[in-house]
């Protein structure tokens, strides 16, 4: 039997540890909460990044640059190659992309790339396209319609 597997069998379950039971067992008394302060009171938490009042890390590095990301238009992907689940000559829209599951939902918008292959002949509409989906749906001898 190896160390390691020792401990998986015998030490799987950890009694709990009885604080404040006389000081012959080493957590009576103060029961290992020290004396005084927040700390050794009830419901006290500690902050992660609290360096004991020394100047905190993020507050000594200076501030840099700026996001945008809350305000990005977020666009759902669709690729041309999931297009060709439609029949040939079909008008492909928001509404019949949410009801196949290609997005999310009819108010999203969605932006059509180019990566596959399409073989049939659709009429696209959709927020935005990339210029390798624009070309291979008119290679195709589809329309791609920007809303």
């Amino acid at each position: 039997m190896l160390n390691h597997e020792i401990t998986s069998i015998a030490g799987k379950h950890t009694r709990r540890r009885r604080v404040g039971r006389g000081t012959g067992t080493g957590r009576g008394k103060t029961c290992g909460r020290g004396h005084k302060g927040g700390g050794s009171r009830a419901g006290s938490t500690s902050i992660s990044l609290y360096e004991g009042g020394q100047m905190p890390l993020f507050r000594r590095l200076p501030k840099r640059g700026f996001s945008n990301k809350s305000y990005a238009t977020r666009c759902e992907i669709v690729n041309v190659s999931q297009l060709e689940r439609f029949d040939d000559g079909a008008a492909v829209g928001i509404e019949q992309l949410s009801d196949v599951g290609l997005i999310g939902g009819a108010k999203s918008k969605v932006k059509i790339l180019g990566k596959g292959e399409l073989t049939k002949k659709l009429q696209v509409t959709a927020h935005k396209f990339s210029r390798t989906a624009e070309q291979k749906i008119v290679a195709s001898g589809g329309i791609a319609k920007v809303i």
